[in-house]
């Protein structure tokens, strides 16, 4: 495993496992079998209805002596909804199974999300949160964001894949030394993406697949990149990625699909629907 190291000095693995998408009983198994396999990073959210599946993986893990709670880096999400509660990091946690998270983020730019932010920012600063993100802010948003964060956020989550980086907020975060953690590293499964002759190319070289290249492409730009799956074979295959590096000349080769094609880009009033679309244990 790689890793990187957020501004405030908390190491993360730049590889993780994703459960977006991801039914409880297949997040359960994957979160075992994933740290099994190596995985130390888990992403969640609040919107996946999959964190109380992420803890009893986890909780398993423990018991059989297979890590110890410090080594799992743990990263989950507020929902918009949720912004306001004052009772919404303690319910995370508790279905989470946790007494804290590595890294918890407010998930979309939507609704109070100024309470939102102060809402993590008191977590990290009563110690339930040991570093705090935003996920898919961008522009006028973001501004409003970084304007009154007492904390800068340590970790912004947005899509990301050889297609797509998003230089303009990147490059905006970059004084506060914001780490990038990449979603539909993949490129949710386009197989346009996955065919490209040059990770065609470079899997024969390396011998690995195309997948595997494009991941190891995110690892070596210093991204934390989070491929979700139920299926244990790609579990396997995600993580196999540190017995050979891409040259400088191959890098540059990939640079080159840059800006080709994005698979999520939200209008306003799609992402201001988020803060009244209610999750299903909200009471």
């Amino acid at each position: 495993m790689e890793y990187t190291n957020l501004s405030n000095g908390v190491k993360v693995p730049l590889l993780g496992l994703g459960t977006f998408m991801i039914s409880p009983e297949d997040t359960e198994r994957s979160v075992y079998e994933g740290i099994k396999a190596g995985y130390r990073l888990i992403d969640t959210a609040n919107a996946y209805v999959n964190e109380e599946a992420v803890g009893r993986g986890i909780r398993r893990a423990l018991e059989e002596g297979l890590v110890k709670r410090e080594d799992i880096f743990l990263s989950t999400k507020l929902w918009p909804t949720l912004y306001e509660k004052e009772d919404a990091v303690e319910k995370t946690l508790k279905r989470l199974d946790v007494t804290y998270v590595d890294l918890l983020f407010i998930h979309q730019p939507a609704g109070n999300f100024l309470a939102g932010y102060k809402n993590i920012e008191r977590a990290y600063q009563a110690g339930k949160a040991r570093s705090l993100g935003i996920s898919n802010f961008h522009g006028e948003k973001l501004e409003r964001l970084l304007a009154v964060a007492e904390v800068k956020p340590h970790v912004i989550q947005l899509e990301t894949h050889p297609y797509c980086i998003q230089h303009e907020t990147l490059d905006r975060l970059k004084a506060y030394g914001t780490k990038l953690m990449g979603w539909y590293p993949l490129g949710h499964g386009d197989k346009g993406l996955l065919q490209e002759p040059v990770f065609n190319e470079l899997a024969a070289k390396y011998h690995k697949s195309a997948a595997q290249i494009i991941l190891r492409w995110a690892v070596q730009k210093g991204f934390i990149t989070i491929p979700g799956t139920k299926n244990p074979d790609h579990l396997r295959a995600n993580i196999d990625l540190f017995d050979f590096a891409l040259t400088p000349d191959e890098m540059a080769e990939i640079a080159v699909l840059d800006g080709k094609k994005r698979y999520y880009t939200p209008d306003e009033a799609q992402e201001e629907s988020y803060a009244s679309m209610h999750l299903p244990f909200e009471s």
